[in-house]
């Protein structure tokens, strides 16, 4: 029994917030309620007013796509709705069209989020709630705790002329935030004049992580496996803008981090010279099946959390990326 309610539960509770209208919902197969039933067969055994369309964020309504792959639209088999990918091959598909939300009076987002600018769901949600302020759609967000806590922050904001859809948001690298509120500061800033309701969860307090909440973690995408791997993301996504693997490939993407040529003992002992809070280093090898280096053997470092309160996973990213620079300035780049 999950010792909070999110926004999905609070809604089945109380449907009569959507009343007979019109609905689309923007999830994935993550956005379930307490007893893992999947929020949108969930909220139309309850909802009188039609569901009119689904949403898929990156990576598709099952989160079986991988990273930068593009999603095309889909039927669900669940409620035989029409599923529209908002992350297609190009950019008019990261937003919804006037025809999309025809007919629709209340568009639900559950998008469970993981606490870091760069990871897209955010940036969806971004790009819906520009489209529904101008077609003057009430867009509904579905609170969720921030899984690796609401306390911690790291990084800058995006500097101006570096702005994408993965640094599209006002916020830190790791922001502290729920999705929620990720929403109001947009309504605030960008779209004063949308309808916007969050309907937050019940009983999260920001110092607890996911699992310290007692809800389950659900992938909610193919590399993102556990919630100690959203925990070490903030600063390890990083690794991906270099010629290092990231793990993609490997059952521990994120924390094993390596490449053919690294010296991964001389990695492991220059790393635990700095002795950087809420991680320990294990030298390792490994083979991705896909990615960079697919198919090679790598050698570098598995890294364990230690403890998450003291844990820096920006400062950590730069860290290990400076150290395998200056072991090996020849091929790292």
């Amino acid at each position: 029994m999950a010792k909070i309610q999110t926004g999905l539960d609070v809604l089945l509770e109380t449907p009569e917030l959507i009343g007979g209208r019109g609905w689309a919902l923007v999830a994935n197969q993550a956005a379930v309620t307490a007893d893992l039933d999947p929020a949108r067969t969930a909220l139309r055994a309850v909802e009188p007013g039609p569901l009119v369309r689904l949403f898929a964020p990156e990576h598709g309504l099952d989160c079986v796509a991988q990273d930068m792959e593009a999603v095309v639209d889909v039927r669900d088999e669940l409620t035989g709705c029409e599923v529209r990918s908002l992350y297609g091959s190009t950019a008019d598909t990261l937003s919804p069209t006037p025809r999309d939300l025809d007919g629709v009076g209340a568009m639900v987002v559950d998008l469970p989020d993981i606490g870091t600018r760069y990871y897209t769901f955010a940036a969806t949600m971004d790009w819906v709630m520009r489209a529904c302020e101008s077609a003057k759609v009430e867009v509904m967000v579905l609170d969720r705790p921030n899984p690796i806590g609401g306390l911690g922050r790291e990084g800058g904001l995006v500097e101006e002329g570096f702005e994408s859809f993965v640094s599209q948001l006002p916020v830190p690298i790791r922001h502290g935030l729920t999705l929620g509120e990720i929403a109001l500061l947009l309504q605030r800033e960008r779209y004063p004049q949308l309808e916007l309701t969050v309907i937050p969860c019940r009983g999260w307090r920001r110092q607890d992580w996911l699992d310290d909440a007692g809800l389950p973690w659900v992938l909610p995408s193919p590399n993102m496996p556990t919630v100690d791997t959203a925990g070490i993301y903030p600063g390890l996504c990083l690794v991906e803008a270099t010629t290092l693997s990231e793990g993609r490939g490997t059952t521990r993407p994120f924390q094993l981090i390596g490449a053919p040529w690294i010296n991964a003992e001389d990695l492991v002992a220059g790393l635990r010279e700095l002795q950087l809070p809420g991680v320990a280093y294990r030298a390792a090898r490994f083979r991705p099946e896909f990615g960079k280096h697919g198919g090679e053997v790598c050698a570098g470092v598995e890294l364990h959390l230690t403890d998450r309160r003291t844990l820096e996973p920006v400062a950590l990213g730069l860290h290990l990326l400076k150290t395998i620079h200056d072991l090996h300035p020849d091929d790292f780049t």
